[in-house]
């Protein structure tokens, strides 16, 4: 058989495997049971617990997505090293991608600092882009951010009533039932509670069942077990500050105590006459700047990825077939670009802070 013989073969298998998804998707989504059809998410800004709790510590959704970016960042440190061990000299497969990153991210610093220092601050701003693109690739897995636990809706909105699917032993497995709608009205419920006693109702609820003696809601949403990380403010603005943190390390690193001349220029303000007050009114206004760094830094961040993750849920809502996958495709490209202009302006101000400011 030749092989654009074997081409056409497989180009018509695959072909009626995708035509198969359409037309699933097309029924589940548009005309069948209610309870298979994809809802509107409740757009909730602030991380929800999810019952888990490290003494008074309440691990969120977005606590555990981090915890689970984490542990995919040392697997990947891991296999790399593991490659490193054996001595091979061309790389194959996965490690073939990471080497192709790594080249790209030093090649990025190396052009931005010297050999010296560009190997000091390499392993620091090559750690937050990993971690960044680790965190915005994993939460485009199915049901990272649509698998949870049912709780009673406390917010105003429309919330939808649970439809039983089966038990994984004790455990029952619900779906929401687009076609049995609740408006809940302000007022209703539990919304002028605290963080912690929030966090003590949905762990309690995330106990109860319908095999125990507590009720199910019957005004239901999803707190999804998972969320993205940088869809909470904490993780954004954790890697700002701790960004501009070690600009300043550096900058002491490289030019010593002569660095903060940068903020309080006293020597000039006293001998520079109207220029050395220029000068220094020129460094308090670098004192704000580097805390907008951080304001900069954490929104921009944020605000990119929280509004892709609404994006993608409410696009797959209004067309759960065709659109969103179109969209996935975009979101892994803006998730590895944000990634990168974190990476790219973390680099460019911890060289910058390498100089003197004269």
């Amino acid at each position: 058989m030749s092989d654009d013989t074997q081409k056409e073969k497989r180009f018509g298998v695959k072909r009626w495997i995708v035509l198969a998804l359409v037309a699933v998707g097309i029924y589940v989504s548009f005309m069948g049971p209610t309870f298979l059809r994809p809802i509107t998410p409740v757009v909730v800004l602030p991380p929800e617990p999810t019952g888990l709790a490290i003494g008074d510590f309440q691990i969120t959704n977005t606590i555990l997505a981090t915890l689970l970016a984490d542990l995919v960042l040392l697997l990947m440190a891991f296999g790399a090293w593991r490659f490193a061990r054996r001595g091979k000299l061309v790389p194959e497969g996965f490690y073939n991608v990471f080497e192709a990153i790594v080249e790209f991210l030093w090649n990025s610093v190396s052009g931005s600092a010297s050999t010296k220092w560009a190997k000091r601050m390499f392993p620091i701003v090559a750690t937050i882009f990993l971690l960044v693109l680790s965190a915005n690739m994993i939460k485009l897995l199915p049901g990272f951010e649509a698998i949870g636990q049912l709780k009673e809706m406390h917010l105003p909105g429309t919330a939808y009533e649970p439809k039983h699917l089966f038990d994984i032993g004790s455990l029952g497995v619900y779906s929401l039932d687009k076609g049995k709608p609740h408006e809940v009205a302000a007022g209703h419920g539990q919304e002028d509670l605290g963080y912690s006693e929030q966090a003590a109702v949905v762990e309690e609820e995330a106990h109860e069942d319908d095999h125990g003696g507590a009720e199910l809601c019957t005004s239901c949403e999803v707190v999804p077990f998972l969320r993205g990380s940088a869809t909470d403010l904490n993780f954004p603005f954790a890697l700002a500050f701790i960004t501009v943190l070690v600009t300043q390390v550096f900058g002491v690193w490289a030019l010593g105590l002569s660095y903060f001349e940068k903020f309080v220029p006293i020597r000039q303000l006293i001998s520079g006459g109207i220029f050395g007050g220029i000068n220094f009114a020129v460094g308090l206004l670098e004192i704000i700047l580097e805390f907008a760094k951080i304001l900069s830094f954490g929104f921009r961040l944020f605000g990119n990825i929280f509004a892709g993750t609404l994006l993608l849920s409410i696009i797959g809502v209004l067309t759960a077939v065709a659109l969103p996958a179109g969209l996935y495709l975009f979101e892994i490209f803006f998730g590895a670009i944000q990634a990168y202009v974190f990476f790219l302006l973390a680099t460019v101000f911890i060289s910058g802070a390498l100089e003197s400011h004269h």
